[in-house]
């Protein structure tokens, strides 16, 4: 059987659903010379529909979105020939304490509960984290690899 690349447009709603259970992505940030400055980030979808990464205040990635908020990611499917989405849209980043319960929706959208939320806060605020929460403004479509049809067609 051959594969056919395909796309599809999604809404915002379709999108949110196809990123939830997704928790791979390379994010895109721009350094100061204008370059793209990339990083691979595990992700989760905050219950305001936000793309959230948890980080460090000391990363390029975050120093970027500070001084740029225009970011962008590739949120990529477990299998590497699954499907694929571009979301682009506006980065704010929280340090601790303004992070800590925001760190608890980000945890619930990856893992789930947490055994002991007070312990995870706890260590969020010892390890100095970040967060970094994305409003998408533009994305898609929803992408998913293989032969162009007209190639494929040829192919039988």
């Amino acid at each position: 059987m051959v594969n056919i690349a395909k796309t599809d447009t999604v809404s915002l709603e379709e999108l949110l659903a196809f990123v939830r259970p997704r928790h791979q992505a390379v994010l895109v940030t721009t350094r100061k010379d204008g370059r793209p400055q990339l990083s691979p980030v595990t992700c989760g979808v905050d219950p305001e529909g936000r793309i959230v990464i948890a980080t460090y205040p000391q990363r390029a990635k975050t120093a970027n979105a500070r001084r740029d908020p225009d970011v962008s990611l590739c949120v990529l499917s477990d299998g590497w020939n699954g499907a694929w989405v571009q979301v682009d849209g506006t980065a704010e980043v929280l340090d601790m304490p303004a992070a800590e319960e925001p760190f608890v929706e980000y945890f619930r959208s990856i893992s789930g509960e947490h055994p002991d939320w007070d312990e995870y806060k706890t260590a969020m605020a010892d390890q100095g984290k970040s967060l970094m929460r994305i409003t998408p403004t533009r994305w898609g479509p929803v992408a998913t690899g293989g032969f162009p049809p007209e190639v494929a067609a040829r192919m039988g």
